[in-house]
């Protein structure tokens, strides 16, 4: 019993032609001529003209800001400023050893306020290192 599908013969046709293709050697270029008898100029090959790394970097790097700029100023806690803040309950100690008191809220704090990843104290400042 043959397996009949559509499209196939030709798929497979067309995969044989582009591998003998690309295994022929290559024809040198001749002139055409038209039917009017001209020949018809050769274009010189095209080149690709030298990289100035320069002007590569700087539109790397200002495409780069427009990139990281939303988000270093995206807003992290969705809550924030509301009365379902769960971030804004915060947990302190105080020791008994004379130091100050430790708490939650100089972490969660910039969060409450609405604020992004740069405003948060250890991370903030090493987002000032990104462009944007």
């Amino acid at each position: 019993m043959a397996l009949k599908t559509t499209g196939t013969g030709a798929l497979a046709a067309i995969g044989a032609a582009m591998l003998l293709g690309a295994a022929a050697p290559a024809a040198q270029a001749t002139p055409v001529e038209p039917a009017g008898g001209l020949p018809v100029p050769q274009l010189p090959a095209p080149r690709l003209a030298p990289t100035d790394l320069g002007q590569a970097m700087e539109g790397t790097s200002s495409g780069l800001g427009y990139a990281v700029a939303p988000v270093k100023t995206l807003r992290l806690d969705p809550w924030a400023q509301s009365s379902a803040d769960f971030l804004n309950n915060g947990v302190g100690v105080q020791p008994d050893n004379g130091l100050p008191a430790i708490g939650t809220g100089t972490l969660t704090g910039p969060l409450t306020a609405g604020g992004g990843a740069k405003d948060l104290p250890a991370v903030g400042p090493l987002l000032g290192a990104l462009p944007g």
